[in-house]
């Protein structure tokens, strides 16, 4: 499809300030090395597609060589358009996977009508994704979650859980054997958003759970918009918070332990969610996980 020069002017502005972004965060964290073999997860979603192709140009110009595996894991949502990702990654020449399980079905029949998915569905993808990576000698997993992403989860954690905690860029999982990167951590939800209109990609919407109004994040980001308009500059304050640490000024006594001791990894952390998520019972989460493991032993 021919593009007015104009938008083809907006397109090349957004993607040299979308590479400088994304190039920083992969320099700041030692995201991707020589030799690398990451796995965009592709979800259908702004985010996403933006990811990979901003990962796909880098990788042309980058000094190191590194692969990149486009997957997307078909949850077998009712009415899901299942040939709209394969279509847009053939035609771009990209390689890709498409990991089939019906973890739809298990979400609906552990959760009660009217109670948001997010937390089970997190968990099943994430033991999806993580068991894909292994077997296919994975060394990163790229997720597409960006600046606003980390903040909003920063206010989840502080007014829902009481912990001080965002999303960190780059997180190894706690067997050691995942790496979890994420590229878009110093980009603007903003400037994806108007990148991914103009580049007209396929967008998927996700019915399991996107629709689903009362999310806590739906609620924190409306707190964080009004602030930003009444405010100008408060969330991008919050946001240099997070990268300024001044660790010897708050009240975690493991925190105090380590930084007297100097042993970098003594500090428990907390398991990352790895997807977008809120609380669930440890024992509903178990019992649909071993219900997926029944289900595909006997497919």
């Amino acid at each position: 499809m021919n593009q007015p020069q104009s938008s083809k002017k907006k397109i090349s502005r957004l993607e040299k300030q979308l590479r400088h972004k994304v190039g920083k965060a992969i320099a700041d964290f030692s995201m991707i090395e020589d030799g690398d073999k990451v796995m965009v997860c592709l979800s259908g979603g702004k985010d996403s597609y933006t990811l990979l192709e901003i990962l796909r140009q880098l990788q042309k110009r980058a000094p190191i060589q590194f692969k990149i595996v486009a997957v997307n894991l078909d949850q077998k949502q009712p009415g899901f358009p299942e040939k709209v990702l394969p279509n847009y990654l053939q035609s771009n020449d990209i390689d890709f996977h498409i990991i089939e399980e019906d973890t739809y079905t298990i979400v609906k029949d552990k959760i009660p009508e009217g109670k948001t998915t997010c937390s089970l569905c997190s968990r099943l993808r994430r033991g999806i994704i993580y068991s894909w990576a292994i077997k296919n000698r994975i060394s990163k997993i790229a997720l597409g979650h960006h600046r606003d992403d980390i903040i909003e989860t920063l206010f989840l954690n502080l007014f829902f859980t009481g912990r001080l905690k965002a999303m960190p860029a780059k997180l190894t999982s706690d067997d050691g054997n995942n790496i979890v990167i994420r590229p878009l951590a110093y980009t603007k939800e903003r400037d994806i958003a108007e990148y991914a209109q103009l580049k007209d990609f396929p967008i998927i919407p996700c019915n399991l759970c996107g629709s689903q109004e009362n999310l806590q994040r739906k609620q924190i980001k409306l707190m964080l918009q009004q602030w930003e308009k009444q405010f100008p500059g408060r969330v991008e304050s919050i946001f240099s918070a997070i990268s300024n640490v001044t660790a010897s000024h708050l009240l975690d006594p493991k925190l105090l332990a380590m930084m007297l001791q100097n042993e970098k990894n003594d500090l428990v952390l907390n398991q990352d969610l790895l997807f977008d998520q809120e609380s669930l019972p440890s024992a509903v989460a178990s019992d649909a996980m071993a219900q997926l493991i029944k289900v595909k032993s006997l497919s």
